[in-house]
């Protein structure tokens, strides 16, 4: 079965850091971009960060740009977002997701996992 589990979420104070993982299961990651999506309440899903298959290509919303930074590790089949200069408006479900592509964009994925609750708040 294929399964997107995302880890790492918490409480943080403005400025602060987070890692976000996203692991794999039940398939491999070599073949698929991954996207890291987040929704706030009552505020549609937005798409903040994509990492092509080899890792070699990567994208991020404006919002996010020199503050967050996606990598992947293959090996581990795992997929991370660093978060760092944390701001309130950052509050969000985080989402990864994957799709049998090659580059990444951030719309059009296929397989979603269910969140990680993201907070910053002092």
């Amino acid at each position: 079965q294929l399964q997107l589990v995302e880890s790492g979420g918490g409480l943080v104070q403005p400025g602060g850091s987070l890692r976000l993982s996203c692991a794999a299961s039940g398939f491999t990651l070599d073949y698929y971009a991954i996207g890291w999506f987040r929704q706030a309440p009552g505020k549609e899903r937005e798409g903040v960060s994509c990492i092509s298959s080899s890792g070699g290509s990567t994208k991020y919303a404006d919002s996010v740009k020199g503050r967050f930074t996606i990598s992947r590790d293959n090996t581990k089949n795992t997929v991370y977002l660093q978060m760092n200069s944390l701001k309130p408006e950052d509050t969000a479900v985080y989402y990864c997701a994957a799709v049998p592509k090659r580059l990444c964009t951030l719309y059009e994925y296929d397989y979603w996992g269910q969140g990680t609750q993201v907070t910053v708040s002092s």
